[in-house]
């Protein structure tokens, strides 16, 4: 009955006050003592009655598994103790424990609900492992402190288990930002081993309380969700009495419910499938290196997959997604029953292997060639160890994304893309979540960037909101996937993100407003349903070209010694494959290195993980990662001497006779004359050589005009002269003219064309001021183009004559600056337009940028940069904000800016950043960091870069001549007789197809059969038909496959007089793979 009197006035609830002191119910805070954070235990032991623990320290910072590390330190295990430090920085200490859990611990707390663990806090990352050697659980002194004590140890007896604790946190071994390089020297404290009683209610209730304080902080202030939200939990805090504390918390679940219904236990119950869902999986993002090595990466593999095994069989609803079929292969290699594990789980749905590619690689810098690879080799591994290929390339986090993703991803089987990192653009927001992206050939994938902007979402009440709020494509999909799971360190999901998910679907069953989470499904599931909803993705809005990321632009430059490791890499991996195909073919005695290339392949993919080729490791990496790619130099270049001698090419001339000649031993599908140099104790014993033939000494050696059949004999020469203030270098094509004063170029005149190349002084040195606002090795900022010093006369110690021709031509200066010394030698050729600057780097600055400028006499809305299979055009202008953006792009062997009737190109050898702005043309040559490595490039470098002037747009001459400044002409030494410039595979065409690999067949490993694999790709954007030709006697078929080598499309062959030629077209910048068979 309503009452007549109000005697008890009742105040509005002041909303902000009582939305402040939520905080306190859960704070570790002053009023700690009095809310529910002292209720979270019931007991705690740890006397050496209950808790025993020894310790041995591993020497020599390495890393033994588990057998081996116990059979170290059988008799040498020491008494350990809390309160005591272990170290330093990557130190390895194996943890010997011996439990008692009480008995009546059974029946007084387990038995009721209450968990009993094992609670290890040495404030570093750690492997629990059984006393067999099983690995069960990982510990990382932060967000996983705790381990469940097996159902059968409250038998009053003593258990013995292990734990390997890695001297580092989750993010490496800085003190402070943890992007800072790592100290050597830091040390952990063990500042808990203990037996402990977890009173489950009280943890439950945390999580109910935690979900409505969400509520009632991020639901719409005018919604009446919120409104109920802060009632029920201030409610709660007014129900719970410190002096009786479990009846109170109980009475505060069963408040809770009020809010967020009874089903939150009840997995199961979930809404349909309808519009607005948010797909909620499981994710450990586990960067390969970074602020870690690569070794460190193989344990943090384990720890955080065994995490999530534990979290698999406690939640039915759960399921975790992995990439990378590295990390897969070295959990087989250190922890095959873990690996065991992963395979049966990922047969039921649950622990799914995702990305089809070997590692989560970046894509700006590698070849296309590499990317194909990282493809072939994780969909391999995975076909093999798990049953299928992966339709998702997922690559949440790189640092920008190649034109031709979508149509790799498409020859290697994956329709589907995954990524955030455009998230993180610092100038304009990109505008989709859910698009099909398409390349540079028309292909596409569908293409989706999880809304909640990041791959490592804490599963909170606000991660599920703004996973549906900030989708930007709620027009025609209001679906989209939100990614949890601690990352980049590893770590992945724990238990209380899949409770705070529970409780989040229980919100949105009970009082709606909050996306409903799905859960239970996989990733192929969610593109499915975006499908579905999309008229097969055809509704869908439409992004073409390369995903540019504005952000993380010194990437591009960072770490030059290894970015040149990866090109001279990629390089002689192509020249092996080559070599050795045709060694296979033409001697049967040779075996065609399949392991040997797979492991080389796969050392070369591990380099390019998204960290380490940018160059954002710490220093510790860029250590392996020169070893790695001096081994893959090493092992690549005595396989091509090996195959080379198959076909009869020797590396030294004959020692028995003078029956023999050096020829130059070409990789490229296309014949070419260039100057080379041979050794000159090589040139003396070889005598028989065409009349006229002309020899040029220089440097020890002999620099003579030839080609695959040997020395030519040319009338063509280039002279030097000198001037009181410059040196001119000049051809039959060109005429080069270099200022002594400060060596730079103040002429090119191209005489074929009667064409001015450049419109100001070029070659010149420019050292820009580096300071990103952070991010030291990821990012150089458009400020910084406003403070440089150019390298001038006042910077030149000394130039000099190196040679003046006949056939080569150079001249060389050396700048002292600062702390660094840079030599260049310009040189041109007799036979050639292309000036060649060869420059050798003494490098010791700070946060400096060096780059090279050349402005020419050309002009253009936009400039041309070869990129993977094509190439990409960008502005030249700053018209609008996304132009601005691109003030520093990548790119690979050339740049170019072109008119109509001319054009000038700009080649290296192992440079990727570049910008063209106006027609200034500037190529980035080192940059000077301090974090995360606080030594980046500091040293001796050695790098070629290269001006060609061109007749006409870009054109198929750049191409070639890009491809041939990267791969000299070799010299080897064959009999007289045998001198032969017959190719076996070829094209006929125009120039712009070009035959860029050529392989042995992935089915020739299991089977007695001889395959040859070439790739062909359209190189300048015109459809174009040509003619492969297969001069053996042969061949049986021909056909087009994709790019993991599956048969797609047999060819129309034609054969005449031994030779087999197959008629082919290509779109515009495809990449198209066929497949020979030969009998």
């Amino acid at each position: 009955m309503y009452s007549h009197f109000n005697n008890e006035p009742v105040a509005k609830r002041v909303n902000n006050l009582f939305t402040d002191r939520l905080r306190q119910f859960t704070s570790d805070g002053e009023y700690r003592s009095l809310n529910l954070p002292a209720f979270y235990e019931r007991e705690r032991l740890d006397g050496k009655n209950h808790v025993a623990i020894e310790t041995y320290a591993v020497s020599d910072l390495r890393r033994p598994l588990f057998k081996d590390a116990l059979k170290e330190a059988d008799g040498h295990w020491k008494p350990a103790k809390k309160g005591s430090e272990y170290g330093p920085s990557w130190a390895t200490h194996w943890f010997k424990i011996q439990v008692c859990v009480p008995p009546e611990w059974k029946k007084n707390y387990y038995k009721k609900g209450d968990l009993v663990v094992f609670n290890w806090n040495l404030n570093c990352e750690g492997l629990v492992f059984s006393e067999s050697g099983e690995a069960l659980i990982g510990l990382s002194g932060e967000e996983r402190r705790e381990w469940p004590i097996p159902d059968n140890w409250f038998d009053g007896k003593c258990h013995t288990f292990y734990i390997e604790a890695s001297c580092n946190g989750m993010f490496g071994n800085a003190t402070g930002s943890s992007i800072q390089p790592p100290s050597d020297n830091r040390y952990f404290r063990l500042d808990s081993a203990d037996l402990v009683v977890i009173n489950s209610e009280a943890r439950h209730l945390f999580v109910d309380f935690w979900i409505i304080g969400d509520a009632a902080r991020e639901f719409p202030g005018d919604s009446w969700q919120r409104g109920k939200a802060l009632d029920v939990a201030n409610k709660i805090m007014d129900a719970f009495d410190p002096e009786n504390p479990d009846e109170s918390i109980a009475e505060g679940r069963k408040l809770a419910k009020e809010y967020l219904g009874d089903t939150t236990k009840a997995y199961k119950q979930q809404l349909p499938f309808a519009d607005g869902l948010v797909y909620a999986l499981g994710n450990c993002h586990i960067d390969t290196a970074w602020l870690w090595p690569f070794a460190e990466t193989r344990r943090k593999a384990g720890r955080s997959w065994a995490s999530q095994l534990e979290l698999i069989d406690k939640y039915p609803e759960y399921v975790f997604v992995a990439s990378q079929a590295q990390q897969f292969k070295w959990l087989k290699e250190d922890y095959p029953d873990l690996f065991a594990k992963i395979q049966k789980q990922a047969k039921k749905g649950r622990f799914l292997p995702v990305g089809g590619a070997w590692t989560e690689c970046d894509t700006n810098l590698p070849s296309g060639e590499s990317l194909l690879r990282q493809f072939l080799l994780g969909q391999r591994f995975f076909l093999e160890h798990f049953g299928s290929l992966s339709d998702t390339f997922w690559l949440p986090d790189t640092f920008g994304y190649s034109a031709q993703v979508p149509q790799l991803c498409r020859l290697a089987g994956m329709d589907r893309f995954l990524t955030q990192k455009l998230s993180w653009n610092n100038i304009n927001s990109f505008p989709n979540s859910t698009f099909n992206w398409v390349a540079l050939d028309g292909s596409q994938v569908l293409c989706h960037m999880p809304p909640n902007n990041t791959y490592t979402s804490m599963a909170n009440f606000g991660d599920v909101s703004r996973t549906q709020k900030q989708n930007k494509n709620l027009d025609t999909t209001r679906n989209s996937l939100m990614l949890y799971g601690h990352g980049d360190g590893g770590g992945g999901p724990t238990a209380e993100m899949l409770e705070k998910l529970r409780r989040c679907r229980g919100v949105s069953n009970t009082v709606g407003e909050l996306p409903p989470v799905i859960q239970g499904q996989s990733v192929t599931d969610f593109y499915n349903e975006l499908l579905d909803q999309t008229n097969n993705g055809k509704d869908l809005v439409t992004w073409v070209g390369e995903l540019y990321f504005e952000f993380h632009r010194g990437t591009y430059t960072s770490q030059a010694q290894t970015k040149k490791g990866n090109r001279v890499s990629e390089n002689l991996l192509h020249d092996v494959e080559l070599l050795a195909t045709l060694a296979s073919i033409r001697d049967s005695s040779y075996k065609y290195p399949f392991a040997q290339l797979e492991s080389l392949w796969e050392d070369v993919c591990l380099c390019q993980f998204h960290d380490v080729l940018p160059g954002s490791c710490i220093e510790m990496v860029y250590k392996d990662v020169k070893k790695i790619h001096g081994r893959v130099i090493d092992t690549a270049s005595h396989l091509i001497d090996k195959a080379a001698s198959a076909l009869g090419l020797s590396g030294h001339p004959s020692k028995d006779s003078f029956d023999c000649t050096p020829v130059a031993l070409n990789t490229m599908p296309w014949s070419r004359t260039e100057v080379v140099a041979v050794p000159q104790p090589h040139w003396d014993a070889t005598v028989e050589l065409a009349e006229g033939v002309e020899i040029q000494e220089d440097s020890g050696n002999a620099l003579v005009m030839m080609s695959e059949s040997g020395p030519v004999v040319t009338t063509q020469s280039v002279d030097l002269f000198k001037s009181e203030d410059a040196y001119i270098l000049e051809n039959s094509q060109v005429k080069v003219t270099i200022c002594k004063d400060d060596g730079t170029l103040t002429s090119i005149y191209d005489k074929e064309n009667d064409r001015r190349v450049l419109s100001g002084t070029g070659n010149r040195l420019v050292l820009f001021d580096d300071q990103p606002l952070s991010w030291q090795a990821w990012d150089t900022e458009v400020f910084s183009l406003g403070k440089k010093q150019y390298i001038g006369a006042e910077n030149v110690t000394r130039h000099s004559i190196v040679s003046s021709g006949p056939l080569r031509s150079t001249v060389a200066f050396t700048y002292e600056f600062n702390k660094s010394v840079v030599t260049t030698e310009i040189s041109l050729d007799a036979n050639s337009p292309l000036v060649t600057f060869n420059t050798r780097a003494d490098w010791h600055e700070t946060c400096k940028f060096l780059k090279v400028e050349f402005p020419v006499d050309v002009h253009s809305e936009s400039a041309s940069y070869e990129s993977q299979f094509g190439v990409v055009k960008r502005p030249t202008h700053y018209n609008t904000s996304w132009d601005v953006a691109k003030f520093e792009v990548c790119c690979h062997k050339f740049a170019d800016l072109s008119e109509l009737d001319y054009g000038v190109s700009i080649l290296n050898d192992c440079k990727y950043g570049f910008a063209t702005h106006g027609n200034l043309m500037r190529l980035s040559l080192l940059r000077a960091p301090k974090a995360p490595d606080a030594h980046a490039d500091m040293g001796h470098h050695e790098f070629k870069y290269g001006v060609l002037a061109h007749k006409g747009p870009l054109g198929a001459t750049t191409v070639r001549a890009a491809y041939n400044f990267n791969n000299p002409l070799r010299v080897k030494y064959v009999g007289l007789s045998e001198v032969s410039t017959k190719q076996a595979f070829s094209l006929k065409g125009p120039a712009n197809l070009v035959l860029s690999q050529v392989k042995r067949a992935e089915v020739d490993r299991s089977k007695k059969s001889t395959n040859v694999i070439l790739r062909v790709y359209e190189a300048l954007g015109g459809r174009t038909r040509g003619k492969l030709v297969i001069d053996l006697p042969n061949v049986v078929s021909v056909t087009k496959t994709c790019a993991l080598e599956y048969s797609k499309e047999k060819q129309v062959v034609a054969k005449s007089e031994g030779v087999t030629s197959v008629d082919i077209s290509l779109r515009a910048f495809e990449v198209a793979t066929y497949k020979v068979e030969l009998a």
